[in-house]
């Protein structure tokens, strides 16, 4: 496999890239993505044997499995990064190692239990999106990781890429049926 198949499969829906424009419609597609991603990962997921949920979305890659428990501590880190940057004046937000939490042993658990993590975090999402004001969207915080200040409207339209991008994982490893094991 060469490593532009390999950057494919690992990029389904290609890498991240805030517009340098955007417009209202674009805020409220992201937000109705984010809002919407629980329902989705419930859609695809829920008539899955546990052979399928250990289906890999590329070589040394992780489960579906993996990947919806690892969206579920990823859009806890969001809302609490969110709910900094409402509540402080550009709070530095803490970074995680995301591989490392994939290989805690609560990813080999039934996912029930992240879908409810996803579920509850994107309906809280949901009511803090619809009460935002221009003045909110513009609210910041500090990224250590990536050096770096983001404004709530860029965090918006990063997690609604990342819902898609691990429901695009999704979609791939069942395409694969396992290949990649």
């Amino acid at each position: 496999m060469t490593s532009n198949q390999l950057e494919k499969l690992k990029y389904p829906i290609g890498e991240f890239k805030m517009l340098e424009s955007y417009s209202k419609l674009d805020i409220v597609s992201w937000m109705n993505d984010i809002k919407e991603f629980p329902r989705k990962i419930v859609d695809i997921t829920n008539s899955l044997t546990e052979e399928e949920l250990n289906y890999q979305y590329r070589p040394v890659g992780w489960s579906i499995k993996q990947v919806v428990h690892h969206c579920a501590d990823s859009h806890i880190n969001s809302i609490l990064r969110f709910k900094l940057a409402l509540t402080e004046e550009c709070p530095t937000i803490r970074p995680y190692f995301e591989d490392r939490f994939a290989m805690l042993t609560d990813y080999e658990t039934s996912i029930d239990s992240s879908i409810k993590i996803l579920e509850g975090v994107h309906y809280k999402l949901g009511v803090l999106f619809d009460s935002f004001t221009e003045v909110e969207f513009q609210k910041k915080f500090n990224h250590p990781e990536h050096n770096k200040t983001f404004t709530l409207i860029e965090n918006i339209a990063i997690y609604a890429w990342h819902s898609n991008h691990h429901y695009a994982h999704i979609k791939q490893a069942l395409r694969y049926k396992g290949k990649f094991e």
